[in-house]
């Protein structure tokens, strides 16, 4: 189990102490971070799903819209759906209970779900009344620590702790320690913040869609998903039963999935890989665009990619940017210019208009038209919402998510957009 905290910790941490040296104990007081590990049994989150008529937006994720609903993730624990028939006032529906979700995908009236290591078939024709019909145990697995008594090792979770550190404990010195299977880390060790999560783009009429920041996406006839390493083809000629194609190794780290055409564009934290899924049921790499080590979710426009770069994440990355490269020969990617941003996350586009989300700044819009120039045609910027993701459901409607909640934005003028409403975070 240390390996893995320790892993995960030197990527996803920051916090604020202070030092008081107590010189006639030779004792020092540290306010730290501990950070305890977080496990799922099986036998916790193997379990049918079930529908509550009510719920409370605490911890938002990624969302998703189909057939005039919303789906927004709890992260963790299912997914809140609310009918925006009327988006100046949509209406909540329920809450669909899966423990372990995070990422999500529709087909008609079929939900595909994880929950923790599995991915869950749901039918939902019925959404007060979702029913599993298949459990693919293990999907999202990736080799990762598992406790005989406790379960998965899913995450750490941090809260403030005060420890006395005498001068001649060796661990005064060291910007982190080891108690008791817990972890401490002090503040001049530095760190980044973990960040939550949220193109999944369609294809099909059949299918939602979802954020940048998608990790499914279902076209056609056939899904795919990302672990963290490889890229899983799914059969959906039985909608019902999904049936794995193809297991294919992408590289370390993967996290997101855009389709474009005949191609998938996922997002890595050293790059971004474009594979042909021309057989669909065995996706190929083409060729990948590396760059600096950092959360990379993708958007392509025509033989464009635009590619965001930030750091305060898990992905321990220095730079916040956003990178557009031109992709008219596949084979051979190529930057045509760099942005620096202040903290860019999820992005959407429509026609020549850019949103781009910028996490505690807000959401910025930007015209396109000149590539070599969009920083200097910011349109419009957005400064009182926290912004993780967008989904621009037409010229005149666009999403945005965050920590604080759902926004829904009026955007024919992307010189100014207007509220529509907005669900908070309770």
């Amino acid at each position: 189990m240390i390996r893995f905290i320790y892993a995960f910790l030197g990527l996803s941490i920051i916090m604020l102490s202070f030092t008081s040296c107590l010189e006639d104990s030779c004792e020092e007081t540290r306010t730290f971070m501990q950070f305890e590990a977080v496990f799922a049994h099986p036998d916790d989150f193997r379990v049918d799903v079930d529908f509550q008529s009510e719920g409370t937006l605490e911890r938002p994720g990624k969302f998703y819209y189909h057939n005039d609903h919303i789906y927004i993730n709890e992260i963790y624990a299912g997914i809140h759906v609310y009918d925006n028939a009327d988006p100046r006032s949509p209406s909540y529906v329920g809450f669909i209970n899966i423990p372990g979700n995070v990422d999500m995908a529709i087909r008609g009236e079929i939900l595909y779900a994880d929950a923790y290591v599995d991915l869950i078939t749901v039918d939902i024709s019925d959404l007060r009344n979702p029913v599993i019909l298949c459990r693919d145990e293990d999907v999202f697995h990736n080799n990762s620590f598992i406790d005989p008594s406790l379960g998965y090792f899913i995450e750490t979770v941090g809260t403030p702790a005060v420890a006395e550190v005498d001068c001649r404990d060796p661990n005064r010195d060291r910007g982190f320690f080891f108690n008791n299977n817990n972890v401490f880390i002090d503040a001049d060790f530095g760190g980044v913040v973990p960040s939550g999560g949220a193109g999944g783009g369609t294809i099909d009429g059949q299918s939602g869609t979802g954020g940048s920041f998608a990790r499914f996406s279902v076209i056609d006839d056939h899904m795919y998903v990302l672990s963290d390493t490889e890229l899983i083809s799914y059969d959906l000629a039985d909608p019902t039963k999904p049936a794995i194609a193809a297991n294919t190794f992408v590289g370390w780290n993967i996290e997101t999935i855009f389709p474009h055409g005949d191609h998938l564009f996922i997002g890595g934290q050293a790059g971004m890989y474009i594979y042909d899924r021309t057989n669909p049921a065995e996706p190929f790499e083409v060729s990948r665009f590396e760059h600096a080590r950092a959360c990379d979710p993708v958007f392509v426009q025509n033989e464009v990619a635009y590619v965001t770069l930030r750091n305060g994440t898990v992905c321990q990355g220095f730079i916040n940017q956003m990178e557009v490269i031109d992709i008219s020969d596949l084979s051979s990617p190529t930057l045509i210019k760099s942005y620096e941003m202040e903290n860019p996350h999820g992005l959407a586009l429509r026609g020549q208009q850019l949103y781009l989300c910028e996490g505690a700044h807000g959401i910025k819009v930007f015209d396109t038209e000149d590539l070599e120039n969009i920083d200097g045609n910011q349109l419009d910027k957005v400064e009182d919402v926290h912004a993780f993701d967008a989904i621009s459901l037409s010229a005149s409607h666009l999403l945005v998510i965050g920590d604080d909640g759902l926004y829904q934005y009026d955007s024919s003028d992307p010189s100014d957009l207007t509220l529509l409403s907005s669900l908070k975070t309770q």
